[in-house]
């Protein structure tokens, strides 16, 4: 496999632009960047979200005055994505790169720091000559690709034909915002303004899955995330993540996660 201009750059300069015209980039934006310009429009809620750009779009991040790194763009050569290690990815097969809008992702509370460990790898493996260089890239760029498809495991933007498609974004997009509040199909349903079996009926169909376990995923996943890289204590938590009482949360964190939130936290 050619690696072409496969490679990352943190966002250092005022003005950051595309530096090659044969490559998709993934920007990944984390904090301190006034705005990222696309194709003539500004955007400006930008914290902490990755945009997919193919070399059609015109763009460039500008940011502030500050020392630090503001985040990386991640440099992809076009025939990467051809790779069968990718093919059953929905973030591939939905082609995101090839969308005449602007896909983006925000990123979970916690999911950044795995990103940013999973971009530091690739790096130090794209400066070396190491056996297996390329299978070993190859893996942590789908391992970055699993956590987006997470975030947008349908496409993150949606032709107006495809309706069923769009409401089932905007359910996904409703958990991010509001699973530490809600916890039942029927209230993200209400949200929406549609019947629970009709919410259930075209996550089915798009995603293979039931509504409730797109919410159990977040709500596990988030919960865990607390209660191993957090010092709060478990009743702290409970009431954080929307529980009722830490007793509900314990029975809820052993069912789905197999242990006691005392035992996921100290393995």
């Amino acid at each position: 496999m050619d690696l072409g201009c496969l490679n990352i750059s943190p966002i250092l300069s005022k003005h950051t632009t595309a530096i090659n015209e044969d490559c998709f980039a993934i920007c990944w934006i984390k904090t301190e960047v006034d705005h990222i310009e696309i194709n003539g429009i500004r955007y400006t809620d930008v914290t902490n979200s990755i945009f997919f750009l193919s070399p059609e779009h015109n763009w460039q991040i500008v940011r502030q005055e500050t020392v630090s790194s503001s985040g990386y763009v991640l440099n992809l050569p076009k025939k990467i994505l051809d790779q069968p290690t990718f093919s059953d990815l929905h973030i591939n097969q939905v082609r995101l790169f090839n969308s005449k809008e602007i896909p983006k992702i925000h990123l979970s509370p916690g999911i950044e720091i795995r990103i940013q460990s999973i971009l530091e790898m690739m790096d130090e493996l794209i400066s070396t000559h190491l056996n297996h260089r390329e299978e070993a890239l190859l893996a942590l760029l789908k391992t970055f690709f699993i956590y987006c498809d997470g975030k947008c495991n349908i496409r993150s933007v949606i032709s107006e034909s495809n309706s069923k498609a769009s409401l089932v974004y905007k359910f996904k997009k409703c958990i991010d915002q509001k699973i530490s509040k809600l916890h039942e199909v029927s209230e993200y349903a209400s949200e929406l303004n549609i019947s629970d079996k009709y919410l259930n009926e075209c996550v089915k169909e798009v995603l293979g899955v039931n509504a409730k376990s797109l919410i159990d995923e977040q709500l596990t996943m988030r919960s865990r995330h607390a209660l191993k890289f957090t010092d709060k204590s478990v009743k702290e938590i409970s009431y954080e993540m929307g529980f009722t009482s830490p007793e509900y949360f314990s029975y809820y964190i052993k069912k789905h996660l197999g242990h006691s939130p005392s035992r996921v936290r100290s393995t």
